[in-house]
């Protein structure tokens, strides 16, 4: 077998890149599909009432042209903002994932725990900085003598930076001022853990008055901004409490590896079995909810909710390595590894589990069930 590089994170939810537009400085660049939306919603916006409103008596053509120019320059802002914070992250010794622009703007995938609480705080203030940079020249851009038109394209661009300055200040994670109180907290009390539980309680709180005040909105003002609020609240609530509860993951794993917790020696199934001989014989006897694949010497994982989404009819055609991730595109390990990090990446990861090596050898298989199980068995509840 070939030992597989160790790999990118590849996850699923808001912050997975469902397309990928290239690299910038080494750094993929992508999309969440429901980056689509926010697109047409500022498209629509800016064009249809916006614009024509700040710069009345244009042409249809000429709002539409403004829209997409300054839609385009809005997002390229974002992720000026994103490379600031993964170029700082780089100097930390950080190795970065990604970029994925999604629904709410745009966010730098991380791998591994911060150095230090000194390098989470330049981390942390550098997307901000590139911000503050960026809304100061667009409004002393929007100062020269220009065409109404390209004027009025600098002033807004200018304003909401300022606007998303201000919200990402805010000290509640996962916003990038929750990431400076925490680091702060985690300087002064060196315990990461309760750093990221009050700067995590914080966020929930933020999350729960956005909520409150995007409901007040839709009740009694009849503003659809309201549902953004609301949408906005939940996120930011639940993604707190993710960032807390696997910081407490982490914390209740502290002295334990990888091999403490992984399947040693795991069943492997050869990818040259039809999907129909798995069902039959390897799947029938175990049962398990994934299988490391071996072809010609390399390794892939199967899930059998891949499987089960295979029709009946074509089951005898298609073989387990054809829908086998090879480890390249997943998650890759090894036994050493310290165990609270590794449940992290696991949360991050579609299918929620990892392949681990020892050298060149398949050495084992862990999922998240497995930390729980070891979890309960250290902590068991009163």
């Amino acid at each position: 077998m070939t030992e597989p590089r160790r790999s990118a994170r590849r996850g699923e939810g808001p912050f997975h890149a469902s397309f990928v537009f290239g690299r910038v400085a080494g750094v993929e660049i992508g999309a969440n599909w429901s980056w689509l939306v926010v697109v047409g919603l500022i498209l629509w916006s800016l064009g249809a009432a916006v614009f024509p409103d700040e710069v009345p008596g244009l042409s249809d053509g000429a709002y539409a042209a403004m829209a997409v120019v300054a839609t385009a320059l809005f997002f390229a802002s974002l992720l000026l903002h994103e490379l600031g914070h993964a170029v700082v992250a780089r100097r930390e010794g950080m190795q970065i994932a990604g970029i994925t622009l999604w629904l709410f703007g745009g966010v730098a995938r991380f791998e591994g725990m911060f150095p230090s609480a000194r390098a989470e705080l330049r981390i942390a203030l550098a997307g901000p900085a590139v911000t503050l940079v960026l809304a100061g020249v667009l409004l002393g851009a929007a100062q020269l003598p220009l065409p109404d038109a390209v004027d009025e394209v600098f002033t807004w661009l200018g304003r909401i930076n300022l606007i998303l300055l201000g919200f990402n200040l805010l000290p509640a994670l996962p916003l990038d001022g929750g990431r400076v109180l925490r680091a702060v907290l985690w300087q002064f009390t060196g315990d990461f853990t309760r750093a990221t539980r009050t700067a995590g309680a914080l966020g929930r709180v933020f999350g729960n008055v956005l909520v409150a005040l995007g409901v007040f909105l839709l009740l009694f003002a009849a503003s659809a901004g309201g549902l953004w609020l609301v949408v906005m609240g939940l996120f930011l609530g639940a993604a707190a409490q993710a960032e807390a509860s696997l910081a407490t993951t982490r914390a209740a794993l502290s002295g334990l590896r990888v091999r403490d917790a992984m399947v040693q020696e795991p069943e492997t199934v050869a990818g040259d079995l039809t999907l129909a001989e798995f069902l039959a014989g390897p799947f029938a006897r175990s049962r398990h909810a994934a299988y490391p694949v071996v072809t010609n010497g390399t390794v892939g994982l199967l899930s059998y909710r891949d499987v089960a989404l295979v029709r009946p009819d074509q089951r005898e055609q298609t073989r387990v390595g054809d829908l086998a991730v090879p480890a390249a595109d997943g998650l890759v390990l090894t036994p050493d590894e310290e165990l609270g990090q590794a449940a992290v990446e696991l949360a991050q990861t579609k299918l929620g589990r990892a392949l681990v090596f020892e050298e060149a050898r398949l050495a084992g298989l862990l999922s998240m069930t497995d930390v729980s199980r070891l979890l309960e068995v250290r902590h068991p509840p009163r």
